[in-house]
C-alpha cells in the first residue's frame, strides 16, 4: 500500500495498525462483508476463484508468520501457580478458582465457552471410583457440561463433557457461595465484591487469567486465555493420553490441530533435538 495511502486511512481512523494485516484478519473481514451482502440479497465478488486465488497467493507470500494464541501453554505447574493465588476466602478467590479447574479439567474450554456457561448447562453424575478395579476405591464427584452451540459445534449438537474430582469440588463451592441457582455460572464482581446478574465478557475471561499470573509471579505477556486450551492437550500428550481420548474431552474437530500439541511435547521429550548436547 503507497505510504501516502496508509497516512490517509490512519487519519480517517479507517486503519488502526502500521503495515499489512494478518491474514487471519483479511479472511475474517472478507468473510464479514459476504455475509452482509448475502442479508442484503446482493451477489458480491467473494466467491469468485480469481478473488479466493489472489488471497491464497498473498497467504503463501506473507512474510509474517502465524503466531500461537498464547505464546506459552498452561501446563499444570503453571495452573498450580495461578491456583495458589486463590487462597483467600474472597468471593473473587473462589470464582477464579472455580473458573480455572472449570477451564482446564473440561478439555481446555474456550473463553467464549466460559463466558456463556449456565446452571442449565450443569448435571451432577454418580461418583466416579479413583481405582476401577477395587469396589472400595474412594469416589470422586463427577459432573456434566452440555455445551450447547460453540466455535464448532451448533446449538443442537448433543456435546458433552466431564468434570471430575477438584474441579467439581471449586464450581460447587462458588456456586454455593455466590448463591447462584440458575443463569450464569461466572458473573462479573465489584471492588466491593458485590455481584450482580452480569456474566463475565470473554475479555473479562482473559484478564482473570492475566491478573492471577500477575500475582503468581508469571509475566502476562506469555500467556492468555487459549493457553488453558493448548496446555490441556499438551498436559494430556505428556501424560500418555491417547489423542482420540482427549479430543473428546476438548472438542476439536481438527485432528491435525490437536495432534501439533502432540508433536510439539513428544519434540521436547524426544532424543532427537539433544543430539548436540
Amino acid at each position: 500500500m503507497p505510504a501516502e495511502v496508509t497516512a490517509a486511512l490512519v487519519a480517517g481512523g479507517a486503519l488502526r495498525v502500521a503495515g499489512p494485516h494478518a491474514p487471519s484478519t483479511v479472511k475474517r473481514r472478507l468473510a464479514s462483508w459476504s455475509t452482509l451482502h448475502r442479508w442484503r440479497g446482493i451477489e458480491g465478488p467473494f466467491a469468485a476463484p480469481a478473488l479466493r486465488a489472489a488471497v491464497r497467493l498473498a497467504v503463501r507470500a506473507a512474510a509474517r508468520p502465524r503466531r500461537r494464541k498464547s505464546k506459552r501453554a498452561v501446563t499444570r505447574d503453571i495452573l498450580d501457580r495461578l491456583l495458589a493465588t486463590c487462597r483467600s476466602d474472597r468471593l473473587a478467590d473462589a470464582r477464579d478458582r472455580a473458573l480455572l479447574l472449570i477451564a482446564f479439567g473440561s478439555g481446555g474450554r474456550r473463553r467464549s465457552e466460559l463466558a456463556a456457561l449456565r446452571v442449565e448447562q450443569l448435571s451432577d453424575e454418580a461418583p466416579i471410583a479413583v481405582d476401577s478395579d477395587d469396589p472400595q476405591s474412594p469416589r470422586l464427584p463427577c459432573m456434566t457440561i452440555a455445551l450447547g452451540r460453540t466455535k464448532t459445534a451448533g446449538a443442537d449438537d448433543d456435546s458433552r463433557v466431564l468434570l471430575v474430582g477438584p474441579p467439581v469440588d471449586a464450581l460447587r463451592l462458588w456456586l454455593a457461595r455466590a448463591g447462584i441457582a440458575k443463569g450464569a455460572v461466572f458473573r462479573a464482581l465489584d471492588q466491593w465484591q458485590g455481584m450482580g446478574e452480569r456474566a463475565l465478557t470473554p475479555q473479562a475471561v482473559n484478564l482473570v487469567l492475566k491478573r492471577r499470573c500477575v500475582l503468581a509471579g508469571l509475566d502476562p505477556q506469555d500467556y492468555s486465555a487459549h493457553g488453558l486450551r493448548s496446555g490441556y492437550l499438551t498436559e494430556a500428550a505428556r501424560s500418555g493420553v491417547p489423542l482420540p481420548e482427549a479430543m473428546q474431552q476438548s472438542q476439536h474437530r481438527s485432528v491435525q490441530q490437536a495432534a501439533s500439541y502432540y508433536n510439539d511435547s513428544e519434540r521436547r521429550q524426544g532424543k532427537a533435538a539433544r543430539l548436540a548436547v
